[in-house]
C-alpha cells in the first residue's frame, strides 16, 4: 500500500470513528471488511473480532454467548440461522432491547459487489421519551412541548448522521470497486494473508499462476492451498515479512514445474501482502539469452585462433605430405603418418569448434515426438555392438510440439553414443519422453554403464573436458547444453542405481494445427501482406489482415475462432509483434513471427525466445513446415 492509500485509509478510519452509530461492512465471504471503534465498544468485541478479516460466525457467536440476544437454548442452530440469512441479505430495520436495557435499532443495506453494511442506533432516550409521553401526557403539556421538540433535534442528527453513513458507504463501495477492480486487471495473483497465514484476501488469478488451484481461498491457510512443497519453499520468506521484511524471490511450483517470482510485503499489522508471477517463459528466455551471450564470447576468443591454427594445420599438413613423397626410413614414415593422423584430428576438431560457436539460431518446426524417437532408433541402433541394447519410451504429447528437430535429433544420437561407450559389450540403454504439466518436454538418456565420476558430474558440461583420454574431444554433452540452454530448456546429469542419465528438459510449446480454418495475418506493407496472404490460402486457410497491434487485438477479441496469428516483428505505431504475444487473450491461437532483422539484433533474439520466427523471405513450404510436419520433405 503507497502512502497516498495510507492516508485515505487513516482519513476514512477517523471518520467512522466520529460517527455516533456503531457501524460494520462484512464481504460476501462473510469476513469483516470495515467496522468503527463504537461497533467494538457497543459489543464488548476482543480485537480480533473487531480487524479487517474477523469471522462474522465468531463474532455472532461471541455476541450470543455473551447474553446479549437474551436466553438462546441452541447457540449453534441460532448461530447458523442467522448465518443462512446473511448468505441472502436483504435490506431490513428493526429494534430491539438488549439485557441491560439498552434499545437499539439495526439498519442492514446490501451492497452492490456482495456483503452489507450495518448501522446500529442507541435509541434508549428516545424510547424512555416516547414512554414517558404515553403514561403522563396529562400531566405534562408544557413538558410535551419541550421534549417533542427534543425528540424533532435528535431526529435532525439522526438523518444528518444517516446521510453522513449513506456518504461514506458509497465512498468506501466506490474505493473498494476502483481497488478490486486494479487487482483483477494485474496479470499476476494479488493476495493477503494474516498473521496466521490465513487468505484474507485474493484475485481471481491464482489458477494462472498455480494451475489446478482452488479459487475460492480466502479463509483458508496458505499451505491448505499451496501444498507442502511449495509452502515449505517460501515459509522462510514469508517469516521473514512477519519480521519487517520485504523479499522478493523465485522458485519453481512443484507440480506445474512453473516458474514463479513472489514478493511479500508487510502490513505493518501483523499481515502481508502477496504478489505472485508466472515468469516461466520470462526465465526460458533469460536463459536463452545468458547462453547466446556466452556463444558470442566463446566465437570472438575462438574465431581468430581457430584461423590461425587452421593455417598452422595446412602447412604442417603441406610439409608431411611432402615428406611422405621421399624416401624415408621405415621408422620416419612411420611418423609422419602419425603426424598427419594428428593434424587431420585437429581438424575435425576445428570443425566441431566452429559448429559450438557458429550463430545458426535453433529452427523450430512442427514436429511429432513419435516419428523423431522412431528415426532416432534407425540412427543409433545401427552402431550399437550385438549386446546393447535399446528401449525408447515415449510418454510425450501426440501433437506436433515445435522443436529444432534436427538439433535434437543430433543431441540424442551423441548421448547415445555416449551411454554406448559406457556399457562396452552389453548393456542397457533407455530412452524415454513425457511431458510436465504443459510446461517442459523431458526427454532421458540412461544406461546400465559404471556412471559419472564425481569429477564427470562436476565438470563434463565444461568444452574439452573428457573422460576418454585421446578418443575424445570432450565437445559432446557441451554442444547437447548448448542446444538445450539455447531453446531455454534445462539439462541435468546424474547416476541412476543401475547406471548413468543425461536429462533434458525443453519448453513444451504446442505448433499450429495444421492448415484450415481462419488465420489472422498482421504486416503493414501491402505487398508483402499480399505474397503472405497467398501462402496461406495455399496451405488451406481464409485470411483476414491487420496492419497495427491495435487492429489485431480488436479482431482477436471479436473472433474466437481464429486457429493461426501470422505477425510481422516490426509494424506500424509503437507495438511490436512482441507487443501483440503480450496482448493475447487467455486462451489464445499458436503465433508465428517474421522479421528480416538480422539474427544480431537485440529485438529479434527476444522474439525467438517468444515463438516461432521465419526470417524473410521465406517460402510457402518453409511456412508450412511450422504448421504441419507431414509436409516435411
Amino acid at each position: 500500500m503507497n502512502q497516498s492509500d495510507t492516508s485515505n485509509t487513516a482519513m476514512t478510519a477517523a471518520g467512522l470513528n466520529l460517527i455516533a452509530q456503531a457501524l460494520s461492512i462484512y464481504d460476501n465471504n462473510l469476513r469483516l471488511a470495515v467496522c468503527n471503534r463504537r461497533f467494538q465498544e457497543m459489543f464488548d468485541l476482543p480485537d480480533e473480532l473487531a480487524t479487517p478479516g474477523g469471522s462474522f460466525e465468531d463474532t455472532l457467536r461471541f455476541i450470543a454467548q455473551s447474553g446479549d440476544y437474551g436466553a438462546i437454548e441452541d447457540i449453534d442452530a441460532f448461530v447458523q440461522t442467522r448465518i443462512d440469512q446473511a448468505l441472502n441479505f436483504v435490506p431490513h430495520y428493526f429494534e430491539r432491547t438488549r439485557p441491560n436495557g439498552q434499545v437499539i435499532s439495526v439498519e442492514g443495506f446490501p451492497l452492490p459487489q456482495g456483503g452489507w453494511v450495518t448501522v446500529y442506533t442507541d435509541i434508549s432516550r428516545t424510547k424512555r421519551i416516547e414512554q414517558l409521553l404515553r403514561t403522563r401526557s396529562e400531566e405534562l403539556s408544557d413538558k410535551l412541548i419541550a421534549h417533542t421538540e427534543e425528540l424533532s433535534a435528535t431526529n435532525r442528527k439522526l438523518a444528518s448522521s444517516v446521510n453522513a453513513l449513506e456518504e461514506t458507504q458509497r465512498q468506501l463501495t466506490d474505493m473498494e470497486r476502483r481497488t478490486r477492480l486494479t487487482t483483477e486487471m494485474m496479470p499476476a495473483h494479488i493476495a493477503h494473508v494474516n498473521a496466521e497465514g490465513v487468505y484474507t484476501y485474493t484475485n481471481k488469478r491464482i489458477s494462472e499462476v498455480f494451475p489446478n488451484r482452488d479459487t475460492d481461498i480466502v479463509g483458508r491457510h496458505t499451505r491448505d492451498i499451496l501444498g507442502d512443497v511449495s509452502y515449505d519453499r517460501i515459509e522462510p520468506y514469508l517469516l521473514a515479512a512477519y519480521k519487517g521484511a520485504s523479499p522478493v524471490f523465485e522458485f519453481t511450483e512443484e507440480r506445474s514445474r512453473r516458474r514463479v517470482r513472489v514478493a511479500f510485503t508487510p502490513d505493518q499489522q501483523g499481515g502481508v501482502y502477496i504478489l505472485s508471477m508466472d515468469v516461466t517463459e520470462e526465465t526460458q528466455a533469460r536463459v536463452a539469452l545468458q547462453q547466446v551471450s556466452k556463444r558470442e564470447t566463446a566465437a570472438q576468443m575462438t574465431n581468430g585462433l581457430a584461423h590461425d591454427f587452421s593455417n598452422l594445420l595446412t602447412i604442417i599438413m603441406g610439409l608431411q605430405s611432402k615428406l611422405q613423397k621421399m624416401t624415408l626410413e621405415p621408422e620416419a614414415e612411420a611418423l609422419v603418418q602419425a603426424t598427419q593422423s594428428a593434424a587431420r584430428r585437429g581438424g575435425r576438431l576445428l570443425h566441431r569448434i566452429a559448429e559450438m560457436t557458429s550463430t545458426r539460431p535453433l529452427r523450430p518446426q512442427a514436429t511429432r515426438m513419435q516419428t523423431l524417437l522412431d528415426e532416432l532408433r534407425i540412427l543409433a541402433s545401427a552402431s550399437l555392438p550385438r549386446g546393447v541394447g535399446l528401449s525408447i519410451l515415449n510418454h510425450a504429447a501426440e501433437p506436433p510440439l515445435l522443436l529444432d528437430a534436427g538439433k535434437l535429433q543430433d543431441a540424442l544420437v551423441n548421448l547415445v553414443l555416449n551411454a554406448r561407450d559406457a556399457c562396452g559389450s552389453s548393456g542397457q540403454i533407455t530412452v524415454t519422453a513425457h511431458d510436465i504439466g504443459e510446461t517442459w518436454l523431458e526427454l532421458q538418456v540412461s544406461d546400465t554403464g559404471p556412471g559419472f565420476s564425481a569429477a564427470a558430474l562436476e565438470h563434463a558440461l565444461n568444452p574439452f573436458f573428457t573422460t576418454k583420454g585421446s578418443e575424445g574431444s570432450g565437445l559432446g554433452l557441451s554442444m547437447v547444453y548448448d542446444m538445450v540452454k539455447l531453446a531455454g530448456g534445462e539439462m541435468r546429469l546424474g547416476n541412476t542405481p543401475s547406471g548413468a542419465s543425461v536429462t533434458l528438459r525443453l519448453p513444451y510449446r504446442l505448433a499450429p494445427a495444421p492448415g484450415g480454418g481462419m488465420a489472422l495475418l498482421v504486416e503493414d506493407e501491402d505487398h508483402l501482406r499480399e505474397t503472405f496472404r497467398d501462402m496461406l490460402i495455399d496451405l488451406g486457410y481464409n485470411v483476414i489482415e491487420a496492419v497495427s497491434v491495435e487492429e489485431a487485438s480488436a479482431l482477436l477479441a471479436d473472433l474466437p475462432d481464429i486457429s493461426l496469428v501470422l505477425s510481422d516483428v516490426k509494424l506500424a505505431g509503437e507495438a511490436s509483434g512482441l507487443d501483440l504475444l503480450d496482448r493475447l487473450p487467455e486462451v489464445s491461437p499458436p503465433v508465428i513471427l517474421m522479421t528480416s532483422m538480422p539474427t544480431t539484433d537485440p529485438l529479434f533474439r527476444l522474439a525467438l525466445k517468444r515463438a516461432p520466427v521465419l526470417r524473410k523471405p521465406f517460402t510457402t513450404h518453409q511456412l508450412s513446415q511450422l504448421i504441419n510436419p507431414e509436409r516435411r520433405s
